[in-house]
């Protein structure tokens, strides 16, 4: 078990490195290619260019103004919370280091939500550009989040007596999601599998 000052040092360097990965890759997807641009890496992975104004993959369930300010509150809170679990021998190094995974996707989505329209120009039949605070896009706390990472790893088409989607053509994985978003999953997806009964504990406590 690491000591809490290494514990927190650790935190601090997944933080730093997985956001400025995030950023590093958004940035260059934006000023380098148009919306919508399609890269083929692999039949089965594509860099396509594309925003969002609302949640991870692409959904948009809420207003945009609404969902920055629940980004806003919900790192609040994981940050309170990963403070809290460091100090706390009873949690292992593994969980917190998937609560700060988790953490550093919430604040790597923040970032586009709070500034991207303020300091980008749009990407509408363009490449964007970098611009003077204020001549962006959009507003701040209304910035589009940049997603990029496309594996349609498979296809088919529905037969035709299906109903509802008869005839229809289905591809997995479809979601489009960046480096933030992977953070994010992989991390829940990992305290899910090794550390349910962490996460219920905390809640307890």
């Amino acid at each position: 078990m690491l000591k809490n000052s290494k514990r927190l040092t650790l935190s601090l360097a997944i933080l730093i490195i997985a956001i400025l990965a995030d950023q590093i890759i958004k940035f260059a997807v934006k000023l380098s290619m148009f919306k919508h641009e399609s890269i083929r890496v692999f039949d089965w992975f594509y860099i396509y260019f594309t925003e969002n104004k609302g949640m991870a993959f692409g959904m948009e369930l809420f207003d945009k103004l609404f969902l920055t300010s629940f980004r806003l509150v919900a790192v609040t809170f994981i940050t309170y919370y990963l403070l809290k679990i460091i100090k706390n021998i009873k949690f292992p190094t593994g969980y917190i280091v998937c609560v700060a995974f988790v953490l550093a996707g919430a604040i790597g989505n923040l970032i586009d939500s709070i500034f991207y329209g303020e300091i980008f120009t749009d990407s509408d039949g363009r490449i964007a550009q970098l611009v003077e605070w204020g001549k962006g896009y959009g507003d701040f706390l209304h910035g589009q989040v940049v997603d990029m990472f496309y594996f349609p790893l498979f296809g088919f088409d529905w037969p035709e007596w299906m109903p509802f989607v008869g005839g229809e053509h289905f591809i997995f994985f479809s979601p489009i999601f960046n480096f933030a978003d992977a953070c994010v999953s992989c991390g829940m997806i990992a305290i899910l599998l090794f550390y349910g009964k962490y996460l219920n504990m905390s809640f307890k406590k």
